[in-house]
């Protein structure tokens, strides 16, 4: 069977790909995996969500929804959002999908085409590029250094300017290097786009889970609500991943071509999701609090142990909940180390060229995992790694 050419330039997500091999380890070979591959919570979902998805179920909440979402869900994101950010969105500015993926997916395919150029932050999260590339418009790497703390440095983003640019996309705090922009970035960054006329698409998923820090969004600059689209969801921190449930909140013009994407994909989120929504945002928030406490300790619990690893070096995040260690000390390939590490040791990360070319030299480990976990990888990687040391790569 032959494709179209199209689906060549679609990419893929190498955490389920690690995902599925660290199973198949411990399944065909009764392997104990430690899964610091995935960027999921292993928390459950606040008791209070269940039962309000629950209830919704019981009274009939199994019905379409407006491709858009329901009203009431709509007006608790912008209530949300308002609380969060004080920006004041109107509910026909939300826009609620099966997970904040589509509306990455809708904005990109939306806006960029054939002759346009996407900037997109490298190391950065795949599907970024991926869709950019399904689109047709030529991306546009941005690289995230770690001289500067892994945030994208505005002069090197000028210099990648040009007529063609339409679209930025930011992420903060950032998959995979936990960076977080600061209020000055924000502004730098909103001031070209101002000045060179492009949009911006801010991915806000760990916005809630940072530590040590005050979080700024770049749609707070944005007053007129013209240029900037926000995307977020309930995954991260509410535990929520495989409840599938996102939401965008961008200019009207932009929320009905969404809206226009979304009839064309899967019609309408689910609709006893939605009503859990509104417990979740505007419920108690004494769940997500407490997750976030606990992230906290595990940050300092994992960084503190990279460092402890011959060949290892770890930065500390102010948020989301990975660790990002510069392994070019070892002499290893990011991806060969990343591979001998989950075979041999039975430590599941990932490479950092799962994430750009500029992601060699780094590993990701996610430590949504237990301390208890967290504890056994670093064991097996401080004893091992002596032994593995090479010539650094030059």
């Amino acid at each position: 069977m032959k494709f179209a050419e199209r689906m060549s330039r679609l990419g893929t997500e190498s955490a389920f790909e690690t995902l599925a091999r660290a199973q198949k380890l411990e399944r065909e070979k009764g392997m104990e995996v430690i899964h610091l591959q995935i960027g999921e919570p292993d928390f459950d979902t606040p008791r209070n969500i269940s039962d309000a998805a629950i209830k919704a179920i019981n009274e009939g909440y199994t019905h379409y929804t407006t491709p858009a979402g329901f009203l009431e869900s709509r007006e608790a994101i912008a209530e949300y959002y308002f609380r969060m950010r004080g920006i004041r969105y109107d509910p026909d500015e939300v826009v609620i999908t099966p997970g904040s993926k589509e509306i990455m997916y809708s904005l990109i395919m939306m806006l960029a085409e054939e002759g346009d150029e996407v900037i997109y932050p490298d190391p950065g999260y795949p599907i970024y590029k991926s869709v950019i590339e399904f689109s047709g418009a030529t991306k546009v790497p941005i690289p995230l250094r770690e001289e500067n703390e892994f945030r994208l440095d505005v002069k090197e983003l000028k210099a990648l300017i040009t007529p063609k640019t339409k679209l930025l996309i930011i992420n903060s705090p950032q998959n995979p290097t936990s960076s977080i922009l600061t209020r000055e970035d924000m502004e730098e960054i909103y001031r070209l786009a101002c000045d060179h006329d492009f949009l911006i698409m801010t991915d806000e998923i760990y916005s809630r889970i940072i530590y040590d820090t005050e979080y700024s969004s770049v749609a707070q600059l944005d007053e007129k609500k013209e240029r900037v689209m926000v995307l977020d969801g309930m995954s991260k921190v509410y535990a929520m991943c495989g409840w599938r449930l996102g939401w965008g909140l961008m200019p009207k013009k932009v929320a009905e071509g969404v809206v226009r994407m979304q009839t064309n994909i899967t019609s309408c989120a689910t609709s006893f999701i939605q009503r859990a929504l509104n417990e979740a945002l505007l419920g108690p928030q004494d769940a997500p609090t407490k997750m976030v406490a606990e992230f906290k300790k595990r940050r300092d619990f994992i960084v503190d142990g990279m460092n402890q690893i011959e060949g290892f070096n770890c930065l500390k995040p102010n948020g989301a909940f990975y660790v990002w260690p510069n392994i070019t000390a070892t002499g290893w390939d990011s991806r060969d180390l990343a591979e001998y590490l989950l075979t041999e040791l039975g430590v599941a990360g990932l490479s950092g060229t799962a994430f750009g070319d500029y992601g060699q030299g780094y590993l990701r480990f996610s430590y949504s995992n237990s301390i208890e976990n967290i504890g056994k990888a670093i064991d097996r990687m401080k004893k091992a790694m002596p032994a593995l040391i090479k010539e650094p790569v030059k």
